[in-house]
């Protein structure tokens, strides 16, 4: 069911949003050559628990997975698209780090992410950031009240290819919890799909494969997804409100 929400329930999401938006901040500044996966996490925890706020992922199930996700960030290297947990491995000059984080303010969610160079990378890596973080904007711009569901996944396709995105994952709904109704997939074609109405909160991430591939594989631990053929990945998102002056950011 499709939940749209009122000024009271879009201010908790802002208080949830500004902790994701900081969270990220201070973790993508601490993301250095030499620095593990689980340092990172613990400045993303500590973060969260400094704002009075409750990790999103922490022991999140959903269906598919066999097991709770076991950590505060998703952390994903190169190669790894989404989902990856963090662990003892330390950063290396040239990677490409993504950093997803959500967070839980009196009962809303907010979720947000980015991709972030560590140390010096190469221009292709660049350019795979750069395209992805100009697929969310456009995405963004086409989240407005009277639009239609594919117009924000059109958006994010056009600007995209061609590169790969990956097949079968995307935005979502979200409030009182993490994931709600519509998708919101990377893929599709404007005018068609569920019409934009003030109050709708979306979550909106394109997931971006450098070869131009759509296939993932999901790791051993259950929970990383990587490209298919080794190719890097980059992510961001945003959680974004359909209000009457236009999408409004939440997650800053």
């Amino acid at each position: 069911m499709v939940t749209l929400k009122n000024q009271t329930e879009l201010d908790q999401m802002r208080a949830a949003g500004h902790v994701v938006g900081t969270t990220l901040r201070r973790v993508a500044e601490a993301a250095e050559p030499g620095v593990s996966l689980a340092e990172l996490e613990a400045i993303g925890a500590a973060c969260i628990k400094e704002h009075g706020a409750e990790p999103s992922f922490l022991g999140y199930r959903p269906r598919w997975a066999d097991t709770p996700y076991p950590a505060t960030l998703c952390l994903s290297v190169n190669d790894v698209i989404v989902h990856g947990i963090p662990d003892k491995r330390r950063l290396k000059d040239g990677d490409i780090l993504s950093i997803d984080c959500g967070a839980i303010v009196r009962g809303y969610h907010g979720d947000a992410a980015v991709t972030v160079p560590v140390g010096q990378v190469d221009d292709a890596a660049e350019r795979l950031m750069k395209v992805t973080r100009e697929a969310l904007t456009a995405a963004i711009a086409a989240a407005v009240p009277g639009g239609r569901l594919g117009d924000v996944s059109y958006a994010v396709e056009s600007t995209a290819r061609p590169y790969g995105l990956l097949e079968g994952c995307g935005g979502h709904g979200i409030g009182t919890a993490m994931h709600e109704a519509p998708d919101v997939p990377n893929t599709g074609r404007p005018g068609r799909g569920m019409k934009l109405r003030e109050g709708l909160v979306i979550a909106i991430e394109p997931m971006l494969i450098e070869s131009g591939g759509d296939e993932g594989r999901t790791l051993a631990d259950g929970w990383s997804v990587a490209t298919a053929d080794g190719s890097r990945a980059a992510h961001f998102e945003h959680t974004v409100a359909i209000t009457a002056d236009g999408p409004e950011v939440l997650t800053r």
